[in-house]
């Protein structure tokens, strides 16, 4: 792969970690909750969940899937089905951020892997973004070093995004800002991660 391959390919990951949605939320949620070692591994862990789909991606099993409606809609809904689960628990905020710093508690690292890595493997958009973007590179890519790449550097600009986002939010003079907003972002998050799991329900069912 050439350089000037790698930096189109680079330019896309950026402009794909940086657009706010779910795993924004799940990474402020985590930071908030617990401070910025969980924010780091929910990004991380969400990182990892990357990886997976630019792997599925190279592999071609990302086109033999779309290419299976039925398999592809199945695992679209069940995903639509757990974002909206983790939604509503937000939006009731049981076990929320909110509650948990009313109790003196944190959310445990293991619970903050689980949300980041579940927040992209269970968000068929992500798919999609890399079936509609990486064919291009896919081709470019000759060798092992090249597919390597194709892996890792999607991997990397999205930890690295969010492990800067968790290093902001954790500042000690705006995390307590934050938290004391604590209930407000348990439900701008559930709103949000509602609103994505309905989007790809009315887009399986009716697209």
């Amino acid at each position: 792969m050439s350089f000037s391959i790698w930096l189109g390919l680079l330019a896309i990951c950026c402009l794909g970690a940086m657009s706010p949605g779910p795993s924004l939320a799940m990474v402020v949620r985590h930071t908030l909750g617990g401070g910025r070692l969980h924010g780091i591994v929910c990004a991380w862990a969400h990182s990892i969940g990357i990886g997976v789909y630019a792997l599925v991606t190279l592999l071609g099993l990302a086109v033999a899937l779309k290419e299976a409606p039925l398999l592809f809609n199945g695992i679209a809904l069940l995903g639509a089905m757990y974002l909206i689960w983790m939604g509503i628990g937000a939006l009731r905020s049981k076990g929320g951020m909110a509650d948990k710093l009313a109790a003196g508690k944190s959310s445990s690292l293991l619970q903050a892997a689980r949300d980041g890595l579940a927040i992209s493997l269970f968000n068929p958009k992500i798919l999609l973004f890399f079936l509609a973007l990486f064919s291009q590179f896919v081709l470019a890519s000759a060798g092992g070093s090249g597919k390597a790449v194709i892996v890792l550097t999607p991997l990397l600009v999205d930890g690295l995004w969010y492990t800067l986002v968790a290093l902001m939010l954790s500042h000690p003079q705006l995390l307590p800002k934050l938290r004391a907003r604590a209930a407000l972002i348990d439900r701008l998050s559930g709103v949000v991660l509602i609103l994505l799991g309905l989007r790809v329900i009315w887009t399986q069912l009716l697209g």
